[in-house]
């Protein structure tokens, strides 16, 4: 009869440890700052044109960055919630482009920022979000929550207790 494991058991992520997981990682977080900082230029580039986007945005750039620090400690589940949300974003920034374009003509409201540069900071914002969420699912795919438990070295001869 083996002996039973006096220690606890060292739990892997051998996922984790693959170097494109690491790149996949650090790549999300870092379209997730850029897409906010974008998102908090835009709000207060142009706060007084928002017209009721102004929580909307600074609730979104608040998200982007809860979710950056999630994925940062290798949160998975956070990864297909943000391809939603870069889905909603991408459409909303591809309906807002021609808007800040628009309000280049006489008659309009001025802005902190002028409005060819929040229509072009809007248009950036398009592609980020694009690849935000290829990276996204890309990064939702290498299965980062998968667990393998084996006991130390030390004592490979015991077997688990299941007490």
């Amino acid at each position: 009869m083996a002996k039973l494991h006096a220690g606890e058991p060292i739990i892997e992520h051998p996922n984790r440890d693959k170097q494109a997981s690491k790149n996949s990682r650090v790549i999300v977080i870092v379209l997730l700052l850029i897409s906010a900082v974008l998102i908090l230029v835009i709000l207060f580039g142009g706060w007084s044109s928002m017209q009721g986007m102004t929580f909307i945005s600074l609730a979104w750039a608040i998200a982007y960055v809860g979710a950056a620090y999630f994925v940062s400690k290798w949160n998975r589940g956070v990864l297909p919630v943000l391809a939603a949300l870069g889905i909603v974003l991408l459409i909303f920034a591809g309906l807002a482009t021609g808007s800040w374009f628009d309000r280049n003509t006489i008659g309009y409201e001025a802005a902190s920022l002028s409005a060819s540069t929040l229509g072009t900071l809007t248009a950036i914002l398009i592609p980020v979000q694009a690849l935000l969420i290829l990276a996204s699912l890309q990064a939702f795919g290498q299965q980062w929550n998968i667990e393998v438990e084996h006991w130390p070295d030390d004592e490979p001869e015991y077997a688990a207790s299941h007490a």
